[in-house]
This record gives structure tokens, C-alpha cells and sequence, in this order.
């Protein structure tokens, strides 16, 4: 059954907008002091950004690396998200609350593996040229 509430239709509104910035902020912040991943992926990030710097890169793989890096850091939000929700359903082990949270993980993992991917593609041919 649906509320009354939920029924109503959220404002709009300029108040609205400033507010959901700083929840999005809020809940950056939280993953960043609470989460060892995002801190592993954001410096791994840092550093695919300076090396890209030194290499000086294409404005063309400028831009996949940082759709790449942002990706990763999506996700890695997206599965602290998974992984609140999980944890205020049940305090207790379940087979299904195993499964969302590994999978939600293993989502970060890939994507990460596939960001270190595609800086290696990108970086090679540089270093290749440096040593020519």
C-alpha cells in the first residue's frame, strides 16, 4: 500500500538542489573515511592521472581514462550502497546477502582491473617511445 506520502509529489526547487548536492557529498565522504576500496581506486586513479600528465597523452585518451577512472569510482559507490542495504536488512549471515555483496565487489574488482587495462594500453606505446 502506498502512502500518503509517497503519494505526494516531491518539490522542486533551487532548496531541493543545493540539499541533493550535499547528500551526494555526504555520501562521498562517508565512503571515502569507511571504505578501504575507494581509497585503494582513488589512488590508483591519482596516479594514472599523473603519469598521464608526464606522457602527455592524446585529448582522446585523456578523455577514456578518465571515463574509465570515473567508472571505477561509481561503482565502488555503488557497491558501498549495495553493501549499507544489505547490512540494515540482516545483522545475520544469509547465503543471498553473501551473494549481493561478493558480486557487488567483484563489480569493483573488474571494473578496476579494466581501468588498470586500459592505462597500460594507453601508457606502452609512450614508454615504448621514450626508450627508442
Amino acid at each position: 500500500m502506498v502512502s500518503k506520502k509517497q503519494r505526494e509529489r516531491k518539490q522542486m526547487g533551487i532548496k531541493r538542489f543545493f540539499l541533493s548536492i550535499k547528500y551526494s557529498w555526504d555520501g562521498l565522504a562517508y565512503a571515502y573515511q569507511n571504505e578501504q576500496s575507494l581509497i585503494l581506486h582513488g589512488v590508483g586513479t591519482f596516479i594514472i592521472f599523473v603519469v598521464a600528465l608526464i606522457l602527455q597523452v592524446s585529448f582522446n585518451q585523456w578523455a577514456i581514462l578518465i571515463i574509465a577512472s570515473v567508472s571505477v569510482l561509481a561503482i565502488e559507490l555503488l557497491n558501498t550502497a549495495i553493501e549499507a542495504t544489505v547490512d540494515l536488512v540482516t545483522d545475520k549471515f544469509h547465503p543471498l546477502a553473501k551473494i549481493a555483496k561478493d558480486c557487488g565487489s567483484a563489480a569493483g574488482g573488474i571494473m578496476g582491473v579494466m581501468q588498470a587495462i586500459i592505462a597500460l594500453v594507453i601508457f606502452i606505446p609512450y614508454v615504448i617511445e621514450l626508450f627508442k
